[in-house]
């Protein structure tokens, strides 16, 4: 496929501030405020956070560095970057994996999103206030299952990151990740401070700091490195797409260091904010994604001014959603816009339209269309569409993509012009070079290969 845009002057980030707040939004969303710092409690506390810590600035870092490397390089979404540094090769087929990925993630996190959007709309109104706990399983199910409340939710979501993404990188993406960024912070530290101010909330601190280093297993250290991987955005093209609107002069390991550092931070920090409320009012977080929706309402319930703090809760799971779908989006706008020269402003509202009517079908698939089932290995009986889309983007392409970034940086387009591209032709330093090359060519490509086989249970 011929490329028309070359020579079309690319857009890029207005600061190194905005760039940086929109890469760490791309990795900083739903499964950081609830996944991370319960599979931090539940596999050994601070020895499972040093375990990801590890992973995250070693591998994470590294794949993430590759991504900027080639996308700043080829100054193209990730099917061009990869053909213009390659061309006649079929090495464009990595990027196609991260468009397909985000595509297919999207639709099934803009239904998730809205369920969020849902849940902030019940908390204002008070719908969930007096509501008995035993009874907030039920609503959260007849909602997901009714044919046309979540969709509903999902538009008006879906019709906010289209309309942020329309305004381009500066006007939209740049400038509302410098708002919607700092919101989930502040949000958080209301949130955390609320919680440790409530007797007994510092044992929800102990439950995910406490090193417990005898349950660190084999099957442990692996999900601290798919943690690791899957919560930074990498192998679905959105770094490599953000990286392509890098100026040349930026410090692409710098702010690597920062998109990873905020990540984990803000990771550790939703669980400073989310479990002292938990264990202040006698309760363990034992039900994975199903403590948002189904546990935490009562929890807020319960507590003085819980309405508002509830409020605020399901508004930051919302601002965490619209920062990883904006990026999401971008990655197909992109590659749309590049390829076939075609307007932003259309791209972005026919793509988000496609996007919507996918994700209309996993909606349905938690209801009505609940009988249609997808074979996927591993599954006995098949997955409903939502699964589906989940399962083949997070187990399948999401790390195959991931892999061959690694392997094509070192083994294709040669460590000399990766470093030419990662020291902005030599003139800054990173000492880091050689270990690098070691990394990305041998250490994360066997690494991520290890987390693709376990997916399937392999290892499990």
């Amino acid at each position: 496929m011929e490329n028309k845009s070359i020579g079309v002057e690319r857009e890029h980030w207005g600061s190194r501030f905005g760039f940086v707040m929109a890469a760490a939004g791309s990795a900083i969303g739903l499964g950081n405020i609830w996944r991370f710092p319960y599979l931090a409690g539940d596999n050994g506390g601070g020895a499972f956070i040093i375990i990801y810590l590890i992973a995250a600035f070693l591998i994470g870092f590294t794949v993430m560095l590759c991504e900027f490397a080639i996308g700043r390089a080829g100054q193209l979404n990730a099917i061009g970057s990869f053909r213009k540094l390659a061309p006649g090769t079929p090495w464009w087929i990595t990027g196609a994996f991260g468009v397909l990925a985000a595509f297919l993630i999207l639709s099934f996190y803009g239904v998730v999103a809205g369920w969020t959007m849902a849940y902030v709309w019940m908390t204002v109104t008070g719908s969930l206030s007096g509501v008995p706990s035993d009874q907030l399983p039920g609503i959260f199910v007849g909602f997901i299952t009714n044919p046309t409340q979540p969709i509903i939710w999902q538009a008006i979501f879906m019709v906010l990151t289209v309309g942020i993404v329309v305004a381009g990188i500066k006007g939209g993406i740049e400038k509302w990740s410098k708002i919607l960024m700092p919101a989930i912070i502040v949000i958080l530290f209301i949130l955390m401070f609320r919680g440790l101010t409530l007797e007994g909330g510092f044992a929800g601190v102990s439950f995910i700091l406490k090193p417990d280093f005898s349950q660190i297993t084999g099957k442990v250290v692996l999900a601290a490195l798919g943690q690791a991987f899957f919560s930074l955005s990498l192998g679905m093209g959105t770094m490599i797409t953000y990286g392509s609107y890098l100026e040349k002069k930026e410090n692409m390991p710098s702010s690597a260091a920062t998109v990873i550092g905020l990540d984990t931070g803000i990771a550790v920090l939703a669980g400073f904010a989310i479990f002292p409320a938990l264990f202040a009012v006698g309760l363990e977080p034992s039900q994975g994604a199903g403590l948002v929706f189904m546990v935490l309402p009562a929890v807020f319930d319960t507590l003085p001014l819980g309405m508002f703090f509830g409020t605020i809760f399901f508004i930051l799971l919302a601002i965490a959603a619209l920062t990883s779908a904006i990026s999401i989006l971008e990655v197909v706008v992109a590659f749309i816009k590049d390829e076939f020269n075609v307007a932003r402003s259309f791209s972005a509202i026919v793509i988000g339209f496609i996007i919507f009517l996918v994700g209309v079908t996993a909606s349905l698939s938690m209801g009505p269309w609940d009988h249609i089932v997808v074979p996927f290995p591993g599954s006995e009986a098949g997955l409903n569409l939502f699964d589906f889309y989940d399962e083949f983007s997070a187990k399948i392409l999401l790390p195959i993509g991931g892999m061959l970034i690694c392997l094509f940086t070192v083994w294709v387009w040669k460590p000399q012009n990766a470093f030419k591209e990662i020291t902005n032709n030599g003139t800054l330093s990173f000492a880091w070079l050689p270990l690098f090359k070691f990394m990305a060519g041998i250490v994360a490509p066997i690494v991520i290969l290890i987390v693709l086989l376990n997916g399937f249970g392999i290892f499990g």
